[in-house]
C-alpha cells in the first residue's frame, strides 16, 4: 500500500485490460508476422507511449476535464472508429489480393511509421481514456501525492511495455511468421473482421 493505494489492485486490472485481445494487441500480432520484429516492437513501443500519456492525463485530472467536455471525448471516439475501420478496410484489401508473403514485404513497414501507427492507435482509443480515468478515480484516494502518483504512472508503464513489447517478441517468431507466411489471407481475414467490429461497438456502444 502506498498512501492508501492498493497498487497490485491497480496492476491486477490494467494487466487484465493489456492481456484481453483488443485493436492494439491484434495490430502489435498482426505487424510483427508481417514485418518483422523491428517493427512490431516499434509498434508496441507507439502503443506503451499512448498508454503512458492517457495515464499520465487521468493520473492529473486531464481524463476528467476531457469527459466533461463531450465534444472533446467525441472527437476522440470517431476518429478511433475511423482509424479502426481504415485498418479493417486495408487488411481486408491485404486478404483479397495477397495470398503469399514475400520476403521484401518483411522490410516494407518502417520503425518510425511502426511507431506513429501504434501511437495512434492508442491515442484514438476512447475505450483507454475510460479506462484509465475509472482507474484512478476508484483504486487512487482523493488527495494522493505526486509521488505517489508518479510511482503508479511507471508501475503501469512498466507493466505495459514489457506485455506489449513481449506480444512483438512473440508474434515476431519463426514459427508465427512461418504460420502467416501460409495463412495470410485467413490471418488478415481475421484482422479486417475484428478491426470493423471494433470499430462498429465503439461507434453504437455507450460510452459515456
Amino acid at each position: 500500500m502506498i498512501d492508501g493505494i492498493n497498487l497490485p489492485l491497480i496492476l491486477g486490472a490494467a494487466f487484465l485490460a493489456s492481456a484481453s485481445p483488443g485493436p492494439a494487441t491484434l495490430t502489435i500480432a498482426g505487424t510483427s508476422m508481417a514485418s518483422g520484429r523491428r517493427a512490431g516492437l516499434a509498434l508496441a513501443s507507439g502503443v506503451t507511449t499512448g498508454s503512458l500519456i492517457w495515464s499520465i492525463a487521468a493520473a492529473f485530472g486531464l481524463g476528467a476535464i476531457m469527459l466533461a467536455n463531450t465534444w472533446a471525448f467525441e472527437t476522440i471516439r470517431y476518429a478511433g472508429a475511423a482509424y479502426l475501420m481504415w485498418l479493417a478496410f486495408k487488411s481486408a484489401r491485404s486478404a483479397w489480393y495477397g495470398t503469399k508473403l514475400q520476403a521484401p514485404e518483411l522490410t516494407r513497414t518502417t520503425p518510425a511509421r511502426a511507431y506513429a501507427k501504434g501511437l495512434a492507435l492508442h491515442l484514438t482509443n476512447p475505450k483507454a481514456v475510460l479506462f484509465f480515468g475509472a482507474l484512478y478515480s476508484i483504486g487512487v484516494p482523493p488527495g494522493t501525492g505526486v509521488s505517489a502518483l508518479i510511482t503508479v504512472i511507471v508501475a503501469i508503464g512498466i507493466q505495459s511495455f514489457v506485455m506489449f513489447h513481449l506480444y512483438a517478441l512473440i508474434f515476431s517468431s519463426a514459427p508465427m511468421t512461418a504460420a502467416y507466411t501460409r495463412m495470410k489471407r485467413g490471418f488478415e481475414t481475421a484482422f479486417a473482421l475484428a478491426f470493423g467490429a471494433g470499430s462498429l461497438s465503439i461507434l453504437t456502444a455507450r460510452l459515456g
